[in-house]
């Protein structure tokens, strides 16, 4: 994989997220980043890190492991595993939700980002009455292999 120090510098920053660490990743955005999420759409930096933050301070772990990037001109993509533990999702063991985000460059910082993953996998399923539901319907409506 061709070493990109912009897409090194994202997926570092993301690697072992705290309460510490948003400081480096302020330093990837530009001031007007857009950022959406299947649960979120966030417009603004300041904004941005705020989201960090709050969320940041109710997880117990959360880090992603990236597997892959491509970059073209300004526009990259990066696959990645993100690892959770929150107290109230799963009884507080780490959840492992596999995405990918699609970012925009500018001054090579990100200026759009935009994060594909299940959040069913990640927060739905996980919760106890609603979790048990959508994994019985899950298992129920997965379209069978049948013999002709």
């Amino acid at each position: 994989m061709h070493q990109d120090p912009t897409l090194e510098a994202f997926c570092h920053a993301f690697k072992n997220l705290d309460k510490t660490c948003t400081g480096d990743l302020e330093n990837l955005y530009t001031e007007d980043v857009s950022f959406t999420d299947p649960l979120h759409h966030i417009e603004g930096r300041n904004a941005l890190m705020g989201y960090y933050v709050e969320m940041l301070d109710n997880v117990t772990e959360c880090r992603f492991d990236t597997h892959h990037y491509q970059r073209d001109d300004d526009e990259a993509c990066v696959d990645w595993v993100m690892s959770l533990s929150h107290p109230r999702l799963a009884g507080g063991r780490r959840i492992e939700v596999a995405g990918c985000s699609r970012l925009t460059l500018r001054d090579e910082r990100v200026c759009r980002q935009r994060d594909y993953f299940d959040a069913g996998a990640m927060l739905y399923e996980q919760l106890p009455v609603l979790g048990a539901l959508i994994r019985w319907l899950k298992r129920h409506t997965r379209p069978t292999s049948r013999s002709h």
